[in-house]
């Protein structure tokens, strides 16, 4: 009863806070789109993104927020997206100082929008991130608990300014270390997935599964800007665009050092463009994704047309990993001019990975102007026999191999490493055309080059 008491006061909200926007003549007008062409060494679609300069605001404050009261703020921060997106478009400000909330659920034709010194603070009670919702798990499908912010088959949608998202992280943490019920809940679903249970029936949220949420998922949505904000702290993997159209990010700065903590992952992604963002991770800076085995073969969507340009990264595993993860296929990638820093504790550069499990495809990888401190492994790391856990886990239900083909690396400048390229191939499905350019190293601890089950390798200092 207190909850839908509650469901129509905000409706009601909703109704007499549009009502006083319109009568007093703020702009309402509907959310606009601007387009960008971005070069790239293949053909690359226009990137379209939504502009909400021309749009009504909705201050949360105005929906009843209080700082300090998180069902308050969690009842506004909803008023107001409900309110923009009835309004054909809308900002909802988040203004400076602190705002403890729950999860947050984007609707079409909304910006989120953070004040310079405004905090959004997400709770780590996983109560408030119920009911479950079809989102996924290291590329299966599933109902899981609610990312902290979620979108689901939205068009123009964005989150802007110069704040911070942030998560509390006490008890998330403490799902880090993976013990034997949460593995055995990683079996259960990776075995409904192989046998092609629908995603309905793969309920996640128990009390043992401990699957973590993302922080930033959009799923299935079109017509994505992430510009400005700063990203403190994830569950999970950090921003997930999966199966999206035209996806830009800017300006971001991305701080996460838990257990998974990718910074991006685009997955079964499409004409999606990453500049000027900054990376600290305790995993890969740029993951690239399209899905795990069955799953990913039925979905069909591989990730394509993605650039990055212009980065920094300051920690993470890799600059830039594909896969393990990449069942759907990942074609047209490029990345240019990004930088490591120094001392950054870094894997390789770039590193591409799968197994006999994940068909697929990985190809038309371009990596050029890259300058870098020491890498603990190589450059270039291609590897096709990679299970982690998984490997003693679970069987290999169904076989099928990757073909890796057309990778172009460029203007590489680092330290130490302990290699140039590390190739692994596989000996049914060899690695086929790699070339590097202008690999500029310092030292190498051991061999240069590493391969096996490589055809046409050319390397040109």
């Amino acid at each position: 009863m207190k909850t839908t008491i509650m469901t129509n006061l905000n409706n009601l909200l909703v109704v007499i806070i549009l009502l006083t926007t319109m009568s007093c003549g703020t702009k309402t007008k509907p959310v606009q789109q601007q387009s960008i062409k971005v070069n790239a060494p293949f053909e690359m679609p226009e990137i379209i993104y939504p502009d909400f300069s021309e749009c009504a605001k909705f201050p949360i404050t105005d929906f009843g927020a209080v700082q300090g009261d998180q069902q308050l703020i969690s009842a506004a921060i909803t008023a107001a997206i409900d309110a923009a997106n009835q309004a054909g478009g809308g900002s909802v400000i988040i203004p400076e100082g602190e705002w403890l909330t729950g999860k947050v659920h984007l609707k079409s034709n909304v910006n989120l929008h953070l004040e310079k010194g405004a905090v959004l603070l997400f709770n780590d009670n996983p109560d408030d991130y119920l009911p479950a919702v079809h989102t996924t798990w290291e590329g299966m499908e599933c109902y899981n608990y609610s990312p902290l912010v979620y979108a689901y088959e939205c068009k123009n949608v964005a989150i802007t300014g110069e704040g911070e998202l942030k998560a509390k992280m006490d008890l998330w943490r403490t799902w880090f270390s993976r013990p034997r019920p949460h593995m055995n809940s990683l079996k259960r679903l990776y075995e409904m997935a192989s046998a092609g249970v629908p995603v309905e029936e793969r309920i996640m949220v128990n009390d043992t599964a401990n699957l973590r949420p993302h922080f930033i998922q959009l799923n299935r949505c079109e017509n994505v800007l992430l510009d400005g904000i700063k990203v403190t702290n994830s569950p999970f993997w950090t921003i997930h665009p999966y199966l999206c159209k035209n996806v830009v990010l800017r300006n971001l700065k991305v701080f996460a050092h838990g257990h998974n903590n990718d910074g991006v992952d685009p997955e079964m992604t499409q004409n999606m463009l990453v500049e000027d963002c900054e990376f600290d991770q305790g995993d890969d800076a740029i993951a690239v994704k399209s899905g795990r085995n069955q799953d990913a073969w039925r979905l069909n969507t591989p990730t394509r047309n993605l650039v990055i340009r212009n980065c920094t990264v300051k920690n993470g595993h890799q600059l830039l990993a594909v896969g393990s993860e990449m069942s759907g296929g990942v074609e047209n990638v490029f990345m240019d001019s990004c930088t490591v820093a120094d001392g950054a504790n870094m894997f390789h550069l770039v590193f591409l990975k799968t197994n006999e499990r994940r068909g697929g495809f990985i190809n038309n990888i371009h990596v050029s102007n890259i300058k870098a401190d020491k890498m603990s492994e190589g450059i270039l790391g291609i590897e096709t026999d990679v299970l982690y856990q998984w490997r003693n886990l679970v069987p290999t239900y169904e076989r099928r191999l990757t073909t890796i083909s057309n990778i172009y690396l460029e203007n590489f400048e680092a330290n130490d490493v302990k290699f140039i390229s590390r190739i692994l191939g596989n000996e049914e499905l060899p690695v086929k055309n790699v070339n590097l350019k202008n690999i500029s190293v310092k030292s190498v601890e051991g061999e240069e080059f590493i391969h096996e089950n490589v055809l046409n390798f050319n390397f040109e200092k």
